[in-house]
């Protein structure tokens, strides 16, 4: 029995050495190193921002997009202004219908002569080289891949193999145009993000930028774009797309987009305020200093404990200097023991600690709760005010949607801290362990007590209709029970346990919070 073990164990490393050298990439050599154009103030987005920028020295101007038809509608249009370059970076792209409308945009960009360059993690690309090698073929696109998966093996077993490599994502997610404007939030591309998942609606926020901010944006996508984990799509696929099928890739999107005609989506982008505003050059901007705050690249190629390249410690001073009030929305939220204690702290303090995070229910990634639910008492104990998404909308609430599905299901998904109501984080970063020390985020601390009081009222008079409150109520033998107090189909009503779900769903995020995997969340 004994060799026999020995001889598995050997064929074993053996097999996961094949695997491995299976596993490589293609050398990433011979990129051209690209940068954002300097001079873009002739473009007529420059014009018209200059003469705003002009009376607000030294500060950018800032519109938040909360509606997910707004927020389609502005990089479109942006899209169709543009005149000398488009920097595209996301986490993940769908091959879906607002995917496929912004491809669209782009190519119509790309076919006026604009540059543009798309950066896009690997995360999402399964089996889609061929359609990302055709739109790459364009002589004015070029398409990167960063941190891609090895094509030579199956990616489930490189998550195995790749272990600290390819688990390390980015996570990134901004559309500038010219330097001059640029969109950060919390939106990837597609259906669900913007209001067209019949199924289901992620509460999101995005925001554009314009002025100074946008030029610092340009500055840290450079920085990913010529990367070394940054590839040319064209060198990670065997044989590049041959004429014809870039002549069909190109039929298919574009009879795509003609049946599209009378979508919500075209129809806004052709009719709506936001569109309309922008293209005038009439956009309501709100100016104050701004700070774009983003990790490296090279995080992903050094150890997790090297502070230098990390995002967590641009937002820190922030935090720590909140006076009165902090507002939190974070769809993952994992707050660790050390987050724990600083928030309590806060508390201590006496600032006000405000938290909406995602229900049971509501969140899409439910392992993520199991590393949240086990801090819920200390956070209460400590004052800390807790709220968690009720993922059922009501029938008023699903008229009030302006998107094209009619989502019966919420999720949040914004990531944004309001910090005494007098500055916001707006970008990308969950205040989880993946996000602070795995992946890669962006996003922009602005000075405008206007939209940090704004998002201050809007959680002062929604939250309580739209979220379910948490409360610690303590028995007489010293005993702690949750409570959520919420409103079902407009009626107040108090759950006992996550409301929505089961046993069998409760007991399973039970035992996976039990798990050494927090740091993984």
């Amino acid at each position: 029995m004994k060799n026999i073990s020995v001889a598995t164990r050997i064929a074993v490393l053996m097999a996961l050495s094949l695997v491995t050298a299976c596993a490589t990439l293609p050398e990433n050599v011979g990129r051209r190193e690209t940068f954002a154009y300097p001079d873009t103030v002739d473009t007529r987005l420059g014009r018209a921002i200059s003469r705003e920028e002009a009376a607000h020295p030294g500060e950018s101007g800032f519109h938040l997009l909360g509606n997910g038809l707004d927020a389609f509608v502005a990089r479109a249009v942006l899209a169709h202004l543009a005149e000398r370059s488009i920097d595209v970076q996301y986490y993940l792209y769908h091959d879906d219908l607002v995917g496929r409308l912004l491809t669209w945009q782009l190519l119509q960009a790309a076919n006026r002569g604009v540059r543009v360059r798309l950066l896009v993690d690997d995360m999402d690309l399964a089996d889609r080289d061929l359609s990302a090698a055709a739109l790459d073929s364009h002589p004015n696109v070029e398409v990167r891949i960063f941190n891609p998966f090895s094509r030579k093996t199956g990616r489930t077993s490189q998550f195995v193999t790749r272990m600290g490599s390819v688990t390390r994502r980015m996570h990134n997610k901004s559309f500038t145009v010219d330097s001059q404007a640029a969109i950060l939030g919390g939106r990837n591309i597609g259906n669900e993000y913007f209001e067209a998942d019949p199924d289901l609606a992620f509460a999101d926020l995005d925001v554009v930028g314009v002025g100074p901010v946008a030029r610092d944006v340009s500055t840290a996508f450079d920085r990913y774009w010529n990367s070394e984990l940054a590839y040319p799509v064209s060198i990670l696929v065997d044989e590049p797309p041959t004429p014809e099928e870039i002549g069909r890739k190109r039929r298919q999107l574009n009879d795509f987009v003609a049946a599209q005609a009378d979508s919500a989506y075209l129809q806004a982008l052709r009719n709506s305020d936001i569109a309309d505003k922008i293209r005038k050059g009439q956009v309501g901007y709100s100016w104050g200093n701004a700070v774009v705050v983003y990790d490296r690249p090279e995080k992903l190629l050094h150890d997790t404990g090297e502070k230098e390249y990390q995002l967590a410690p641009q937002l820190k001073p922030y935090a720590e200097g909140v006076q009165k009030e902090l507002i939190v929305f974070s769809p993952y939220f994992v707050p660790g023991d050390a987050g724990t204690a600083f928030l309590t702290g806060l508390v201590a303090r006496g600032v006000r600690v405000r938290i909406l995070t995602n229900s049971l229910a509501s969140n899409d990634v439910s392992v993520v709760h199991a590393g949240y639910a086990k801090y819920r008492k200390a956070l209460l104990r400590g004052g800390v005010e807790l709220y968690e998404m009720n993922k059922k909308l009501t029938r008023e609430q699903r008229e009030e949607k302006k998107g094209a599905g009619g989502s019966s299901k919420a999720s949040l998904h914004a990531k944004s801290f309001v910090f005494d109501r007098n500055e916001v984080f707006i970008g990308s970063l969950n205040l989880d362990p993946r996000a602070m020390i795995h992946n890669t985020e962006i996003g922009v601390v602005l000075t405008s007590p206007e939209i940090a009081r704004g998002m201050g009222d809007w959680f002062d008079n929604n939250i309580e209709r739209l979220a379910f409150r948490l409360e610690l109520k303590r028995g007489e033998d010293g005993s702690e029970t949750l409570l959520w107090h919420g409103f079902v189909d407009g009626t107040p009503q108090t759950f006992d346990a996550d409301p929505y779900t089961g046993f069998w769903k409760r007991f399973g995020i039970g035992f996976l919070g039990i798990l050494p995997i927090e740091s993984q969340l």
